[in-house]
């Protein structure tokens, strides 16, 4: 028996993505996740005056952090809304950046432009991975880094989106996101690249199970969109699967949440 394997259509998946970020606010979860940026740009210890991308920047929680170091920045996403919103936030706090609105698998940039490239839970989206790690490469300097900040498949994101996938099936043949949060798989999409890649964790914080499912459920694309999808039992079905996935996960109390959520941080140098 013979097995035909899908070959995913990017373009239109891509157009998909697309609306389901510009969906709800995503700058409303990004700015509760700044420290990652903060984070990675010590990790790849970027320094004053170096050329510095941030893709798939959302509302720009890497680009302010690099632009803190005095990197010039150049802030890239392909929804020109978060955009706007890491412009504002960039403006608010005087700092020099530059944005423009960019494909992820197709970065309008020449080869080598920048020293470093930057991508906090944003380029691990891109549907075609491989494309995507290539851009990332091509566009950085020889011996110049790349920072990453990726969910893993075991994380509380990873399941996540593993509860949402059961309730409203991803396309078939597409890569799950979560596999940029493996050691393994960045060795594919970086081959003949130097890795360091080191577990850390990321605490959602918020005032109960309930809290956290409203903001993610109004501001957040991807379950924002998952319960679009669904009529009102199915809507509650899959309440009822966060809720329990957030309850098992808390290590806070009865009058808070906090979920711990593992992530990636990985650091590679280019050959």
């Amino acid at each position: 028996m013979t097995t035909t394997l899908v070959r995913p259509d990017f373009a239109a998946i891509k157009q998909r993505q697309q609306a389901t970020w510009a969906a709800g606010d995503y700058a409303v979860i990004g700015t509760t996740l700044q420290i990652v940026g903060e984070r990675l740009c010590e990790a790849v210890d970027v320094m004053a005056g170096e050329r510095v991308l941030d893709v798939a920047a959302g509302n720009g929680n890497a680009t302010l952090a690099a632009a803190r170091r005095f990197g010039r920045v150049t802030s890239t996403d392909y929804v020109a809304a978060l955009l706007k919103r890491g412009e504002e936030r960039a403006v608010a706090d005087r700092l020099d950046v530059a944005f423009q609105q960019a494909d992820a698998e197709a970065l309008p940039f020449e080869n080598g432009s920048f020293d470093v490239a930057l991508s906090t839970f944003g380029v691990m989206f891109a549907p075609d991975q491989d494309r995507a790690a290539a851009e990332l490469s091509r566009v950085v300097r020889r011996g110049g880094r790349i920072g990453l900040a990726n969910w893993t498949p075991e994380s509380f994101i990873g399941q996540l989106f593993k509860t949402l996938g059961r309730h409203v099936p991803p396309p078939q043949g597409l890569k799950s996101p979560a596999l940029w949060g493996t050691e393994s798989r960045l060795a594919e999409l970086f081959p003949g690249h130097r890795i360091e890649a080191s577990r850390q964790v990321f605490n959602f914080r918020y005032r109960s199970a309930h809290h956290w499912l409203d903001v993610f459920r109004t501001y957040y694309g991807p379950t924002n969109r998952a319960f679009a999808a669904l009529d009102s039992d199915k809507q509650v079905a899959l309440e009822m699967d966060i809720i329990e996935l957030l309850d098992q996960a808390n290590r806070g109390s009865e009058d808070t949440l906090i979920v711990p959520s593992e992530y990636l941080e990985a650091v590679i140098t280019k050959a």
